[in-house]
């Protein structure tokens, strides 16, 4: 439903580096980058992605209050390489990786605070089936 989403960073080339190690590790990529803003989208696109990516970080101050982000993992150990290349990137941990069941039975996310203070998020929802709607 979402196109594309993005925020605004104090430091655009400290928030590029951050992000580009980050979102590597969940498949992710730069696949267009501004003077001013930086899009990010999955490395093998399909059809009808945006080229120009779905994730941007632009510069500009930080929103307040900051927003939160989860991005979609395709494993547990996706989750855990993005905690871990988060946390080597300057990030500051939130939340290790782990279950949260207050979600659903197999929510395993992992919580990272960005250089701007950005919750970001990776979540895997594992074997779970979709909600049902009466």
């Amino acid at each position: 439903m979402i196109d594309h989403t993005g925020i605004t960073v104090s430091q655009l080339g400290r928030s590029r580096q951050f992000y580009e190690s980050v979102l590597s590790t969940l498949g992710y990529g730069v696949t267009l980058a501004l003077e001013d803003a930086v899009g990010f989208g999955a490395r093998a696109l399909k059809p009808g992605d945006d080229p120009g990516g779905d994730f941007w970080i632009s510069a500009g101050p930080p929103f307040t209050p900051r927003s939160h982000i989860a991005f979609r993992a395709d494993s547990e150990a996706q989750v855990v390489a993005f905690h871990q290349a988060a946390l080597a990137a300057g990030g500051s941990d939130n939340g290790a990786p782990g279950l949260r069941p207050r979600y659903h039975a197999q929510y395993f996310a992992a919580f990272v605070l960005d250089p701007d203070g950005y919750n970001i998020e990776a979540v895997f929802h594992g074997g779970s089936a979709a909600p049902t709607t009466s």
